[in-house]
């Protein structure tokens, strides 16, 4: 799980980054929906800071897992890679509490499953290096298949 940074503890968010994990300020916008006679917030992700400053309200770090590589390979190789930030469903006039940043869809599809607020935005061009980078020096995971058993599978029907 991520935790949500407070902004008193990113003196110097750059320093921060490492090689598996990058803290990013999400640009998030609460927005009023009328839906009938009823009005609901609706939060919109506009997309990341790559250098979080001290005023930054919403802050979560990136963190990549290596077992997690064919789905960053995966994202990284769509038309426009992706983001997905986890949130809490938000009670009324609270403010959003961040669960978890992630560059896997298997993840947020996870939690979206799992009734949580999950947004995405594009991934910026550096985190997109970053990742590759990653992926470099720890290998593709390659997808390992057992050999089937001989006369496993199909019925010869006699």
């Amino acid at each position: 799980m991520t935790e949500q940074t407070s902004p008193e503890s990113l003196t110097d968010a750059a320093h921060s980054k490492t090689d598996s994990a990058w803290p990013l300020a999400c640009n998030l916008e609460p927005r009023l929906v009328s839906r009938g006679r009823w009005q609901t917030t609706q939060w919109m992700l506009h997309g990341f800071s790559l250098t979080p400053e001290a005023q930054s309200q919403y802050v979560a770090t990136l963190h990549l897992y290596r077992d997690e590589r064919t789905d960053y390979r995966f994202n990284l190789s769509s038309q426009a890679p992706k983001l997905f930030l986890v949130a809490e469903d938000p009670i009324e006039d609270q403010p959003l509490k961040i669960v978890q940043l992630s560059a896997s869809q298997a993840v947020a599809s996870r939690y979206m499953d799992s009734d949580y607020l999950v947004l995405s935005a594009d991934m910026p061009l550096p985190v997109q290096a970053w990742m590759e980078a990653y992926i470099g020096r720890h290998g593709e995971l390659l997808e390992i298949r057992r050999k089937k058993r001989e006369g496993a599978g199909r019925s010869c029907g006699n």
